[in-house]
C-alpha cells in the first residue's frame, strides 16, 4: 500500500477538482450575465485582491518585509500609474510595479 497510496490521493485530488470543474461548467449555463449574483461575487473578488494588496503594503511577510514603506509605496504608486496610462494593461503595471520595487530595494 505504501507504494500506491501516492497514486490514490493525486487520483482523489484530480477527482475532487474536476468534480468542481464540471460543476461550475453545469451551473455557469444557468446564471445571468448580468444578474445580481455575478456582480456580488465580482464585488467580493476585488475587495479580496484589494485586501491582499493592502496587506502585503502594510504588513509585508518574507523578504518583501526588507523593504520600506516608501520603496513599497512608491513602487505600488508607479505600477498604477503605468497600470492607467497604458490602457489598464495588467501585464505593464504589474511589471512596472515590480522592477521599480527591485531596482528601490536594490534586488537587481
Amino acid at each position: 500500500m505504501g507504494e500506491a497510496l501516492p497514486w490514490v490521493m493525486l487520483l482523489g485530488a484530480a477527482a475532487a477538482t474536476y468534480l468542481w470543474r464540471a460543476l461550475g461548467v453545469y451551473l455557469a449555463g444557468r446564471v445571468r450575465e448580468g444578474g445580481a449574483l455575478l456582480d456580488w461575487v465580482g464585488c467580493v473578488a476585488y475587495a479580496i485582491l484589494a485586501g491582499l494588496i493592502a496587506r502585503m503594503i502594510l504588513l509585508p511577510a518574507g523578504p518583501l518585509a526588507a523593504t520600506s514603506m516608501a520603496e513599497r509605496a512608491g513602487a505600488t504608486a508607479l505600477g498604477l500609474a503605468v497600470f492607467l496610462l497604458f490602457r489598464r494593461n495588467v501585464l505593464l503595471g504589474v511589471s512596472a510595479g515590480a522592477g521599480a520595487l527591485m531596482l528601490m530595494a536594490g534586488w537587481a
